[in-house]
């Protein structure tokens, strides 16, 4: 041992004080190290709900890395006032120097304390949609839904995004609140069509699909309203009636959740394709050019 410590003096020029704090230094970072990895093992075994097990796992590693920051810290500094003054004329450097990592930091405490979403949360973050898989220190990963995938559904990238951006960015959240979402299903047929049938059976297949009358439902908006400004008022499904150049706009408005849209929207729609082919005075509308000869003989 003693020839070790010659060898570290002579040619990597560590002193023997300076030794004695490396050694200090490693053997704290490896306790630490075995004493988070029997603790996450036991967390795993123990722990079934996979939410649960997570956010232990999380605050596990979080807990030992700052213990073995500020352990290790303490052995390499002298003296408090020493360290005061060491820190006062770096300090300015750095928040230069660092100023996104310090944002994504803040930004990460921020997530912890106002929970604008967290994990298993579907949001919208600036140009980015997705369900949050991963929350870091300074960064949160999420499955990416949408670009070339119609309906909200996953392409099956994962997204690395700066926690930093909650402060430049609005974030939509799907879930959190009432887990449910308002979706809107535009039907055009053409003015030829009997409209008012039209809308009738439309309303008939809107509340056949209906949610609304879920108890959870209704318990969500209730609890929700306690904590937002929400006046909901009418929560069952309803068709509006607009007129456009091409035909008659019925649109069904429903309620559904947030990773059901698709689905509800492809069983709606083969609901409707089959009640309007039972009758003939309604048609769907498409894309029509349309030429008006004048009579050049003037009869």
């Amino acid at each position: 041992m003693e020839n070790f410590s010659n060898w570290l003096q002579t040619y990597l020029g560590i002193e023997p004080h300076a030794q004695q704090k490396l050694l200090l230094s490693v053997l704290i970072v490896a306790a630490l190290w075995l004493i988070h990895r029997i603790l996450r093992a036991s967390v795993t075994e123990r722990i079934q709900n996979l939410d649960r097990r997570y956010q232990w796992q999380k605050a596990l590693g979080y807990t030992f890395t700052t213990l073995g920051v500020l352990i290790v810290s303490l052995v390499w500094i002298e003296g408090v006032q020493y360290a005061a003054t060491y820190l006062g004329l770096v300090s300015a450097g750095l928040a230069i120097a660092l100023k996104d990592p310090i944002t994504n930091i803040v930004a990460w405490g921020f997530i912890l304390w106002r929970k604008p979403f967290k994990v298993g949360d579907r949001i919208e973050i600036g140009p980015y949609k997705g369900d949050i898989v991963d929350q870091r220190i300074f960064l949160f990963s999420m499955m990416e839904i949408g670009k070339w995938v119609d309906s909200d559904q996953s392409t099956g990238r994962i997204l690395h995004i700066p926690n930093g951006m909650i402060f430049t960015s609005g974030v939509a959240n799907y879930t959190h609140g009432p887990n449910y979402i308002w979706n809107e299903i535009p039907v055009l047929i053409t003015f030829e069509s009997n409209w008012e049938k039209a809308k009738g059976l439309l309303q008939e297949i809107a509340d056949a699909h209906d949610i609304s009358h879920n108890d959870n439902a209704a318990k969500e908006f209730e609890a929700a309203a306690r904590k937002f400004l929400l006046k909901y008022d009418k929560l069952t499904p309803i068709v509006y009636t607009n007129v456009l150049d091409s035909g008659v706009l019925l649109t069904i408005r429903y309620l559904c959740k947030p990773r059901q849209r698709r689905g509800t929207s492809q069983s709606i729609w083969e609901s409707i394709l089959r009640a309007f082919a039972k009758h003939s005075d309604i048609d769907l509308a498409y894309p029509t050019t349309r030429f008006y000869s004048p009579d050049k003989s003037g009869g």
